[in-house]
């Protein structure tokens, strides 16, 4: 049997149990399926970089854990909503300092140089585990008295919203690959140069102003996007 078709026998058998599920041996997966061991191991290694299977060693191959999933639905006026993502999340926050724009934030956030920012680095966790760091950046004085624990649970924009009457309207949001560095690694406990995905997003209020620049790095073997899209069929 040849390697890509171990690996989707392997695949199949992944789908039929539930993450987190300890796999058969080796040797009884090779007799199994009628391979040889070299062969089952590359097929599984495979898996196992794709995030499919965890290795453990010296207690045995597992399942891995299932994939948190963010869907996004058009809307009637062309827009998409963004509902909540599946889990149970909450956030500890690493770092929350203010600092001075700069020449380069100063033109993200459409604010003088001099302006002072409030950053915030906070980790995104869900059912247990970490899935992302969020790096947030908002004009300090929007947020008079705002506290480290105003980051830990809730949404952001229900906060502004509410306290400081600031309505978030629109975002620009970009996704790309990418991989993590020493310190993401440490943080959402994956290996160094994990694959991952990165967000950047800035937000306006209802005047247009720019209210947030938050830069995210999500897992990419953990977090997963679904996008619903609605064709025009009466264009050429």
């Amino acid at each position: 049997m040849k390697r890509a078709e171990v690996r989707e026998r392997l695949r199949q058998l992944i789908n039929s149990r539930q993450p987190g599920e300890v796999l058969p041996s080796e040797r009884n997966l090779s007799e199994e399926l009628g391979v040889s061991r070299p062969t089952l191991r590359a097929a599984m290694s495979d898996l196992a970089k794709d995030g499919l299977l965890v290795r453990e060693h010296g207690r045995g191959t597992f399942t891995g854990a299932r994939k948190i999933s963010q869907e996004l639905s058009p809307m009637p006026t062309g827009d998409f909503n963004a509902p909540p993502a599946d889990g149970t999340w909450f956030s500890r926050v690493v770092e929350f300092t203010t600092q001075v724009a700069g020449a380069r934030l100063g033109q993200r956030l459409q604010v003088s140089p001099n302006t002072e920012l409030l950053y915030v680095s906070r980790i995104r966790i869900v059912d247990d585990s970490p899935m992302a760091i969020e790096r947030i950046l908002l004009p300090a004085e929007l947020v008079p008295e705002i506290a480290p624990a105003d980051f830990e649970s809730g949404s952001l924009y229900e906060l502004l919203r509410i306290r400081y009457e600031v309505v978030a309207s629109t975002a620009v949001q970009t996704t790309e690959p990418t991989v993590t560095d020493p310190a993401e690694s440490d943080l959402l406990g994956v290996p160094l140069h994990a694959p991952a995905l990165l967000f950047e997003r800035t937000t306006r209020d209802t005047t247009d102003r720019v209210i947030e620049y938050t830069r995210s790095i999500y897992r990419g073997d953990r977090y997963r996007i679904t996008t619903h899209l609605t064709f025009d069929h009466t264009s050429g």
